[in-house]
């Protein structure tokens, strides 16, 4: 396993062999890595080599270093896409080879708050449905959605979200069609409610994507809070020079 001495940077020798080394499954995802000493030994390398080696492969998130723990494969996501593509969880699912689901729904109306008639432009009369949904890849728990919108632009009625997503509910009548959204990401390492239900400890952080989706007419439509587990979920964004 040591070694070979090439004109290279030896740190970089260090790195491409762990990376073989995992993708052959010597190193497994989630399995602790060798002490340092022990690994360095091995490798026939310098301790301090084996750091910087380290520090680079824990900056391109190939592992991830735990104080007092130890050093460990990092999960590769099983679904990515761009957040500049707006397309429904279950299109990403579907896209990963997997079986999209739902294993919990709550749907709750109550009256606008001050912050829901501003976002949504609406009135006191005015009704806001509350869609709470775990969804599911081939079972698993991996993203909890907690959708807003308004009761009058859900002409199926509520019981019948179980079976349509949200965008083909409130699109049915054909007199609205979401256009676009605006999204907001922010990492969450532990969340009580979206933790406990998506069946992640501590150890595994959490994506919140904040989305706010328009009609053509640029009528707000649908608020989305979802909490994507991030050891399943990425997002990329295309960058164009201007």
């Amino acid at each position: 396993m040591m070694i070979k001495s090439d004109q290279r940077h030896l740190y970089l020798q260090v790195i491409e062999r762990l990376k073989k080394d995992i993708e052959t499954g010597v190193f497994k995802v989630n399995e602790r890595f060798p002490s340092e000493f022990e690994l360095a030994r091995e490798l026939g390398v310098s301790r301090a080599t084996l750091r910087e080696a380290l520090r680079l492969l824990e900056e391109e998130k190939v592992i991830v270093r735990k104080h007092g723990v130890g050093t460990f494969v990092n999960p590769k996501p099983l679904f990515t896409s761009g957040i500049e593509q707006l397309s429904s969880v279950s299109t990403m699912i579907r896209k990963a080879g997997m079986e999209p689901g739902t294993i919990f729904m709550d749907v709750s109306e109550s009256d606008p708050s001050e912050e829901d008639i501003a976002k949504f432009d609406c009135n006191n009369e005015d009704k806001l449905v509350t869609i709470k949904r775990v969804r599911t890849a081939d079972g698993d728990p991996v993203v909890y959605c907690i959708d807003n919108v308004l009761s009058k632009n859900l002409p199926l009625g509520t019981e019948e979200l179980l079976n349509v997503s949200i965008f083909d509910a409130i699109e049915k009548s054909g007199e609205i069609r979401i256009d676009q959204a605006v999204a907001h990401i922010e990492p969450v390492g532990y969340d009580d409610e979206a933790s406990s239900i998506l069946r992640c400890g501590i150890d595994v952080p959490l994506l919140v994507l904040f989305q706010k989706h328009y009609s053509e007419e640029g009528e707000m439509v649908l608020y989305s809070k979802n909490y994507f587990r991030a050891d399943k979920f990425s997002f990329h964004v295309v960058r164009k020079r201007v």
